[in-house]
């Protein structure tokens, strides 16, 4: 879990997440408030959700292999590997919500997971946001800014 073609592969899976895991953020926003949206797309969004989930520990398991040959990314490896745990979370919320709505449950419970679910898609893209800004800081570092003449 090295290399792919010769080049890392870790930054060819990481891609995928960053992609992945925010479209699944904005959908899983979009069906928690519109109901009518859950059962066309619901299920979709909770697809891409599993797919994001799966390959972050491809992700992880990559970037330490990566990090075996260029050195320590600091804070970057501490966050990416408690990604996986708000997606899970996130994941956990949506399907219940989903598998609610199916069963036609509108109550009080049924509005308060669709509002879990805006709160862990809230966490899972800030903490998404959180591990590329550290792993953009840990390749590139102060190396845009001088760059630009500041």
């Amino acid at each position: 879990m090295d290399t792919f073609n010769g080049l890392p592969l870790h930054p060819l899976v990481v891609h995928a997440v960053v992609v992945l895991l925010p479209l699944s953020v904005v959908g899983a926003i979009v069906v928690a408030l519109r109901p009518a949206w859950r059962q066309t797309y619901g299920w979709l969004v909770a697809g891409l959700l599993v797919v994001a989930t799966a390959l972050t520990p491809v992700a992880t398991s990559s970037g330490e292999a990566l990090e075996k040959r260029v050195g320590d990314p600091g804070r970057h490896a501490e966050l990416g590997d408690q990604l996986i745990w708000f997606e899970i979370a996130l994941l956990v919320v949506l399907v219940a919500m989903l598998v609610l709505h199916r069963r036609g449950v509108v109550s009080a419970a049924a509005r308060g997971v669709a509002v879990l679910v805006l709160i862990a898609s809230v966490a899972a893209a800030v903490q998404v946001y959180r591990v590329g800004d550290s792993g953009a800081k840990a390749v590139w570092g102060d190396t845009t800014s001088e760059a630009g003449g500041s």
